[in-house]
C-alpha cells in the first residue's frame, strides 16, 4: 500500500456542494477552521455541483451562504481568503466524463498542491454507488492506498445493503482510506463523557448495574423533515437517527475502557458492546420498541402540518418520525440495566442528552420523617442546545424539619470566554489530518444494524397503521409503555 505523504496538504472534493448538508454544516465549518488557522496553507477544495454554475457564481454563492451562516463570525477577509481556495465544477455523477474533467483540475499544476486527494460524498446515500465506481473507472480511486473517502450515513438502509455498500468501497479502497463519519462522534460533550468516566476515579467504580438503575438517551428535534422528503420517507427515524446517532452514543456510555487511547481500541470496545446487546425476538418486538409519526400541532406559537401534509410525503405513510426502544446489554457490567433510547422529530424541544438514573439508597433511613421517600440521583450529560454535564444530588433544606431540596452540581467544562467547537469542525480537521479515532469500522455499523434489524423486519410487515403525536409534545404517551418500572418515566428537562 502507498504510504500518503504528509509533506504537503489535500485537495478537498465535495461531491454534492450546492446540497442541504455542504450548505449548513462543511461549508461553515471549513471556514471556521480558515478562521483558526487550522487549514494547511495552500489546500485546495473543488467544489461539484449540478448548477449551471461558474467560479463567479459559485464564489458569490458561496459568500452570501457564509454571511447567512456565520452572521456575526464572518469576516470579511477570511471568507475572501476561504472563497479563494475554490474552484467549481458542473456535472452529473452518474456522468464518468464529470470525472475525468475533474481528474484534469485535480492534475493542473498549483505551487504546493499534492496528489492527496480527500473525495467527501456530501449527496444522498443512493448515489454513494455511482461516485464510487465512477471514481474507479476515471482512474481517480488509484492508486490504492493514496486517496481517502469519507461516507456520510446512513451506511445502507438494512444490514444487507451496508454489507454491499462495505465491499463496493473496498473493492477500490482499503479501510484506511475510509471514513464513515457519524457527527455526534465529533461533538465536545461526547469526547468529555470519555474524560468524565475514565479520568476520575469519583465517578469509574459506579459506573455498572450495581448503582445505576437506568439509562436514557434522547435525541430531540423541533423541526421537521425540511424538504428531505425524498429521503426521509424512505428512511424514518429509526434508519436515520437511531441506528447510527443513538447506537453510537450507547456505545460510549457502555464501553469498557480500552488498553490505550488510539483508534482500533477505542473502536474495539465498542463494537463488543454492540455484540453484547441481548437480541430482540420477533415476539418481543413491540415491549422493546415503539413508533408513531407527528401529527398537526404548535411548536412556539406556530402551528405546524402534519407529517403526510409536508411536500413530497407519500399519501398515508406510516413512516416513523418518533422512535423508542428498549435494550439490555449481557455483559458483566450492565446485566438487567435497560438502556433506553428516543428520538423524534416536531417534538417540543430541541435538544439531546444522556440521563443516568441512579438507583435507591438500599435502606429507607428517612420513612419516619417528612422526606419519606428520596427522589433518585442523576447525571445529565446534554449534548445540545449546550454542552454541560451535571449532578443532581440532595441537600437538607434550612429549617427544623427533616426536608431536602435537590442541588445541582454542575460541570460545565467550558469557560465563558471559550467559544463552543461544531462537530464538524473537529470530524474535518480529522479527515484533513488522517485521524480515524472518531471514526466509525464497519464492523460497528455492521452490528448496529444487526441489532435494529429484528424491529424493522418486524416494522415493514405493519404496513397500515402507525400511531401518532400532536406536534410540540413530547411525543406519544404510549412509549412509556417500555418501562420496566412504575417509578420510571422520560427524562425531558436538565
Amino acid at each position: 500500500m502507498i504510504e500518503k505523504s504528509t509533506d504537503f496538504p489535500c485537495s478537498f472534493v465535495i461531491f454534492g456542494a450546492t446540497g442541504n448538508l455542504a450548505t449548513k454544516k462543511l461549508l461553515p465549518a471549513l471556514c471556521r477552521l480558515e478562521e483558526a488557522g487550522r487549514l494547511p496553507e495552500v489546500m485546495r477544495f473543488i467544489a461539484i455541483g449540478r448548477r449551471e454554475w461558474d467560479d463567479v457564481a459559485w464564489s458569490a454563492h458561496l459568500q452570501s451562504l457564509l454571511q447567512e451562516r456565520l452572521q456575526d463570525r464572518f469576516d470579511p477577509e477570511v471568507c475572501q481568503r476561504f472563497i479563494g481556495r475554490f474552484s467549481y465544477l458542473r456535472g452529473e455523477l452518474h456522468d464518468v466524463e464529470m470525472y475525468h474533467r475533474l481528474g484534469a483540475m485535480l492534475a493542473e499544476p498549483r505551487s504546493g498542491v499534492c496528489s492527496n486527494v480527500i473525495f467527501y460524498l456530501s449527496i444522498k446515500p443512493t448515489d454513494f454507488p455511482s461516485v464510487i465506481k465512477n471514481l474507479d473507472k476515471s482512474g481517480l480511486s488509484k492508486p490504492r492506498g493514496l486517496h481517502q473517502v469519507v461516507v456520510e450515513k446512513p451506511f445502507g438502509e438494512d444490514i444487507e445493503s451496508a454489507q454491499a455498500l462495505n465491499r463496493l468501497l473496498h473493492e477500490h479502497f482499503d479501510e484506511q482510506q475510509i471514513f464513515r463519519i457519524d457527527h455526534y462522534l465529533g461533538k465536545d460533550t461526547v469526547q468529555n463523557l470519555l474524560v468524565f468516566r475514565f479520568a476520575n476515579t469519583l465517578i469509574e467504580p459506579l459506573w455498572n448495574r450495581n448503582f445505576i438503575d437506568h439509562i436514557q438517551i434522547t435525541a430531540a428535534e423541533t423541526m421537521g423533515i425540511e424538504n428531505r422528503a425524498d429521503y426521509y420517507d424512505k428512511a424514518g427515524a429509526l434508519r436515520d437517527m437511531l441506528q447510527n446517532h443513538l447506537m453510537q452514543l450507547l456505545t460510549v456510555v457502555a464501553m469498557e475502557p480500552p488498553p490505550v487511547l488510539d483508534a482500533d481500541a477505542l473502536r474495539d470496545e465498542k463494537v463488543k458492546v454492540l455484540r453484547s446487546i441481548r437480541p430482540i425476538g420477533k415476539r418481543s418486538v413491540h415491549a422493546h420498541a415503539f413508533r408513531a409519526q407527528y401529527a398537526a400541532g404548535s411548536i412556539n406559537g406556530q402551528n405546524v402540518a402534519s407529517y403526510q401534509a409536508e411536500p413530497g410525503v407519500e399519501p398515508k405513510s406510516i413512516t416513523e418520525t418518533f422512535v423508542a426502544a428498549k435494550f439490555y446489554i449481557d455483559n458483566w457490567r450492565w446485566r438487567g440495566v435497560p438502556f433506553y433510547l428516543r428520538t423524534g422529530k416536531r417534538l417540543k424541544e430541541g435538544k439531546s442528552m444522556v440521563a443516568i438514573r441512579f438507583r435507591h439508597p438500599p435502606q429507607q433511613l428517612f420513612r419516619s420523617t417528612p422526606l419519606d421517600v428520596v427522589s433518585p440521583n442523576w447525571i445529565i450529560l446534554s449534548i445540545q442546545p449546550e454542552d454541560c454535564m451535571r449532578m443532581e444530588v440532595h441537600v437538607k433544606q434550612p429549617g427544623l424539619e427533616m426536608n431536602t431540596r435537590v442541588i445541582s452540581l454542575n460541570a460545565t467544562y467550558r469557560k465563558e470566554d471559550e467559544k463552543a467547537l461544531d462537530a464538524y469542525e473537529t470530524l474535518l480537521l480529522d479527515v484533513i489530518n488522517g485521524d480515524r479515532t472518531l471514526f466509525i469500522r464497519f464492523d460497528e455499523v455492521e452490528w448496529a444494524w444487526r441489532v435494529v434489524d429484528p424491529i424493522l423486519k418486524s416494522w415493514a410487515m405493519e404496513r397500515d397503521f402507525i400511531h401518532t403525536y400532536p406536534a410540540g409534545s413530547w411525543g406519544p404517551l404510549e412509549a412509556n409503555r417500555l418501562f420496566d418500572a412504575e417509578d420510571q418515566e422520560w427524562r425531558n428537562a436538565l
